[in-house]
């Protein structure tokens, strides 16, 4: 990625006053500080040519991954509940996992963000440093995007990934395979049930000792945390399939049933939860919650894998593959649903 671009508008200069809108500073200048806001002092060896001209060029030997992710208020987020920081590392989030469950590495994003002109620049570049903040967090870079004005605030996010081996699909689970997941399920899902609840009411009818579980499910509602660096480690290992947790695990289960033909069972005592799932579940009155939220919540980004073998170290086995077709939870087949688009 090239240096900061010279003759930029400063930070300073785009924003010197507080109700400035995107419209009042225009696209050229803010386009500039965003593309000055992610530059590097180091240029990494694959970016042959970065954010700044037509399209990013990478070089490499290596099979390169793609993925690209949505994101629109108000449908995925929602001003009141989470910062423009936040919003726009979660975005890479979402799309990176794609990434991570082919076995790629993140290599950078691209980035399309669409906004009203009444926007406040402050919004606009605080979703931008997330973007920014996430990505290197991952290990990549912002290798450009594009700006345009809409109705609402959405964000498409492209993830640009790079294979040290065969991607791993979601397709080729074998009879005999453990399943195994990478982290916990239903935080995201709690995280949201406190939200929609409301926190303030929530806290001031609880115990100071139970605050801690309210502020992490919010935390891990509004930005996920999911360890991305499993996907690479389980295709070392030689993992026969794996995908993202994002619609929920039920969804993601009758995917790959369907994908692979076989059956799946999944025992959901085996399926790690936080530890403040229960004290939430408590809390706003709803005992089956925890069980629910694990396997149909969905957007806690972590990854779903079928090993011949045992998994890595920091995965947990919920069950199994055999010959035959379905989903089976508890040896039932489920009535729950996940996220779904329309």
């Amino acid at each position: 990625m090239s240096g900061p671009i010279e003759g930029a508008p400063t930070l300073t200069a785009v924003v010197n006053e507080v109700n400035q809108t995107i419209a009042d500073v225009g696209e050229r200048a803010l386009l500039a500080v965003m593309r000055s806001a992610g530059a590097d002092s180091e240029v990494a060896e694959d970016i042959v040519i970065g954010t700044g001209d037509d399209a990013a060029v990478l070089a490499g030997n290596r099979q390169t991954v793609l993925s690209v992710d949505t994101a629109v208020q108000d449908r995925h987020f929602r001003l009141d509940w989470s910062t423009p920081w936040q919003i726009g590392a979660r975005s890479v989030i979402a799309s990176a996992a794609d990434v991570a469950a082919m076995g790629a590495r993140l290599s950078g994003v691209l980035v399309s963000i669409a906004m009203p002109p009444t926007t406040p620049v402050t919004t606009l570049l605080e979703i931008n440093q997330g973007i920014i903040d996430q990505t290197h967090r991952l290990g990549g870079r912002v290798l450009g995007g594009d700006l345009v004005s809409a109705s609402e605030i959405s964000l498409a996010v492209t993830s640009v990934g790079v294979l040290d081996a065969g991607p791993v699909t979601l397709a080729n689970v074998r009879p005999g395979d453990v399943l195994a997941v990478s982290g916990p399920l239903g935080a995201a899902a709690a995280g949201y049930a406190v939200l929609a609840t409301g926190v303030d009411g929530l806290r001031s009818r609880t115990r100071r000792s139970e605050h801690w579980a309210i502020d992490e499910a919010v935390s891990a509602f509004v930005l996920p945390a999911p360890d991305l660096a499993q996907g690479p480690r389980a295709a070392a290992v030689g993992a026969d399939a794996m995908t993202d947790v994002s619609d929920a695990l039920i969804e993601e289960l009758i995917t790959m049933s369907a994908a692979s033909l076989v059956r799946l069972d999944v025992s959901s005592r085996s399926i790690p939860t936080p530890r403040f799932a229960p004290v939430i579940a408590e809390l706003i009155g709803d005992d089956d919650s925890v069980r629910r939220w694990a396997l149909a919540g969905g957007e806690d980004h972590q990854l779903l894998a079928a090993f011949g073998d045992a998994p890595p170290h920091g995965w947990t086995i919920i069950g199994r593959a055999s010959a035959g077709a379905g989903v089976f939870i508890d040896g039932a087949e489920p009535n729950l649903h996940g996220w779904q688009s329309f």
